[in-house]
């Protein structure tokens, strides 16, 4: 008898498959960095979404019968979490930001960004006022600027990304959120279609995972779009351009608040005058910085 023919008659309740599924986890030492960080929430997020149930399902009802057919989709879930290295929410088809969920593909980004602890505060103290145009470039899901979106109600949000595939997960997630009259979606190589546009915030999480991180990173991570996450060598090939010509988008007081990550010590190298503003993030990490239009006017990248 195999494995899931066993699952599947000796399993019966929710609490078993967690127990379960907990166990399997423990066995395969999977990495944990896309909504989880270990096995038992893992465990836990798995078998309750998979079954649609809330994440704050009552614990009395943990008890509660499976049918065979909601038994072999988690396993199978299991199965493939364990034996591809998928991230969970590829899996389930959708990623949780600020609380909120949102659509995900194999066409996007997992939603993880550190920016989200500034957009709890409003981006606090550096944009000492509420914003009229909001750009989300490098958008995948549409997850930062839908968020912003909800934050300013009183803002126009463009979102952008080079990929029409994320572009249409990032619309679907629109349509979701009900901020369609607010949330424009624009399929750009960086600024190429955004013409004279300029924004009070721009918000940027771009491709900037350097060669020898990608290529050691847990396999986890290679079923990501590889568009999204590197970017030359060192990581900063579109961090070079982007550089040179945001500027020129921003309004007078306007700020650009950007993502790089591990790259943090390579871009300080690149650009030993550039007076970025290090943001000490709310959940802890690196690599987020800011700059205002008057820095950014100042420089020649």
């Amino acid at each position: 008898m195999s494995v899931n023919q066993s699952a599947v008659r000796d399993l019966k309740n929710i609490k078993d498959f967690i127990r379960w599924t907990y166990s399997r986890f423990l066995k395969a030492d999977l990495f944990y960095g896309h909504g989880t960080d270990n096995a038992w929430d893992e465990a836990v997020h798995l078998v309750l979404r998979s079954l649609k149930l809330p994440l704050d399902f009552e614990r009395s009802m943990l008890d509660c019968a499976l049918t065979t057919d909601e038994k072999k989709r988690i396993l199978k879930l299991v199965h493939l979490r364990i034996s591809k290295r998928q991230p969970l929410p590829y899996l389930l088809g959708e990623a949780w930001f600020m609380g909120l969920p949102f659509k995900v593909t194999h066409d996007t980004l997992i939603p993880r960004s550190p920016i989200m602890g500034l957009l709890e505060n409003e981006f606090q103290p550096w944009l000492p006022y509420s914003p009229t145009t909001i750009l989300d470039m490098c958008t995948g899901s549409g997850c930062l600027g839908i968020v912003a979106s909800l934050v300013f109600e009183d803002a126009q949000v463009d979102i952008t990304d080079i990929s029409s595939s994320a572009l249409e997960v990032a619309k679907e997630n629109i349509l979701f959120h009900q901020v369609e009259d607010r949330v424009n979606a624009i399929e750009s190589d960086m600024f190429a279609n955004l013409a004279d546009k300029k924004y009070d915030l721009i918000i940027c999480n771009p491709p900037y995972v350097d060669a020898d991180d990608y290529n050691s990173a847990p396999r986890e991570f290679h079923n990501e779009p590889q568009l999204a996450l590197t970017s030359g060598d060192d990581g900063l090939d579109f961090t070079r351009n982007f550089l040179t010509k945001v500027a020129e988008h921003l309004t007078d007081n306007g700020i650009c608040v950007y993502e790089v990550g591990n790259t943090e010590v390579a871009l300080q190298e690149n650009y030993p005058d550039v007076p970025f503003m290090w943001v000490e993030l709310p959940a802890g990490g690196n690599g987020v910085f800011v700059l205002t239009k008057e820095q950014l006017s100042k420089f020649h990248f």
